[in-house]
């Protein structure tokens, strides 16, 4: 199992949105890298869901409930998407300035990359992440 970090803008979709449906087809990934990443997810993995826009926080996860496949709503064959199904809330939101004044996740392309909209996680980020959510 493989875990990532996707980023949603809210005001488009939200984790309150993804929680609704209970499961949907994430897409929209045009960017390069991300797209990369994406066709890399396999069913099963594990999936922070970021808030991107004012919130700039990662407020849920979500499990991945296919392997990625082509977008059916764009004729072009690079674009791909998933499905993915909500899983669980955080506690708390962290933060990404909390994530930036973090020793263990600063390096992280999520602080790094601001615009990458799909990343790998390292199961030390992700552990962290979870302990933060519990203070």
């Amino acid at each position: 199992m493989n875990l990532w970090l996707f980023k949603t803008d809210p005001d488009t979709y939200a984790w309150k949105d993804l929680r609704k449906t209970k499961k949907e087809m994430w897409d929209g990934v045009a960017n390069n890298l991300a797209l990369k990443y994406l066709r890399s997810v396999k069913k099963g993995d594990q999936v922070f869901i970021y808030h991107s826009g004012d919130d700039k926080a990662i407020v849920g996860i979500a499990k991945i409930a296919s392997d990625s496949y082509q977008d059916p709503s764009q004729k072009d064959s690079k674009l791909a998407v998933i499905d993915i199904a909500a899983h669980e809330e955080l506690k708390r939101p962290i933060a990404l300035s909390e994530i930036k004044a973090n020793q263990k996740l600063k390096s992280w392309e999520l602080a790094r990359l601001p615009r990458l909209s799909v990343m790998p996680t390292t199961q030390a980020q992700w552990d962290e992440v979870l302990r933060l959510s519990q203070k």
